[in-house]
């Protein structure tokens, strides 16, 4: 198997074809229009990235934690819209437990199948499975920005997010070989898509990612 070369871009996709970009009603707080493109905007001690919270439909989501060596920081993450914001939230925390996924080095760690369902739990699996199976880990930091959630007509969700991935690396847990993510791809757009569950959690189906295209 080859080794991960990019931090988080996914070499994995849930199909071939591009999700569509017409979604239905609602839009962020932040003006952003109905692409994100152009978006410009050591230890391993855990510290806290999200507390175990109960959200206003009731249901306690899992407790995700990130290590000191791997932070990531989500800007512009509000929308006044109470259903759009919870989208926002699972889809926040979707994103931090892949990532808590490689670092635990378990590809059913439980945050991550808690917010992951179908083909965004299937891929999302093989994905971090590269990791673990490489023996590599996540450091420095990400940065998540420009966030787009929708919910159509039909009740699903989808959430269009920009990661920068140019202060991340992945490092080999046995040698410490560093490798840093390619500057070329190291702004990700993310295309997701959500289905509510019955408990109210929106749960990430696919998940699509195209290097280098949030400019």
């Amino acid at each position: 198997m080859n080794r991960p070369t990019r931090l988080m871009a996914s070499a994995i996709v849930a199909s071939a074809a591009l999700l569509l970009t017409a979604c239905g009603s609602g839009g962020s707080d932040n003006g952003t229009a109905d692409t994100a493109r152009g978006a410009s905007d050591g230890d391993e001690k855990a510290s806290a990235s999200a507390d175990a919270t109960s959200q206003p439909d009731g249901t306690k989501r899992p407790e995700i934690k990130l290590p000191k060596s791997f932070q990531v920081d989500f800007t512009g993450w509000k929308n006044s819209d109470p259903q759009l914001q919870a989208i926002l939230d699972d889809g926040k925390e979707r994103l931090l437990s892949s990532y808590s996924a490689i670092i635990k080095r378990d590809p059913q760690y439980d945050g991550f199948t808690f917010y992951n369902t179908s083909d965004a739990l299937r891929t999302g699996t093989t994905w971090i499975k590269q990791f673990t199976d490489d023996d590599l880990t996540l450091i420095g930091k990400g940065r998540v920005y420009r966030p787009q959630p929708r919910i159509s007509p039909d009740g699903s969700g989808t959430l269009f997010y920009c990661v920068d991935e140019s202060k991340g690396s992945t490092k080999d847990r046995k040698t410490g070989e560093v490798t840093h993510t390619p500057a070329k791809t190291a702004l990700v757009l993310y295309r997701t898509k959500l289905s509510k569950s019955d408990d109210g959690v929106w749960k990430t189906t696919t998940v699509q990612t195209e290097p280098g295209a949030c400019k």
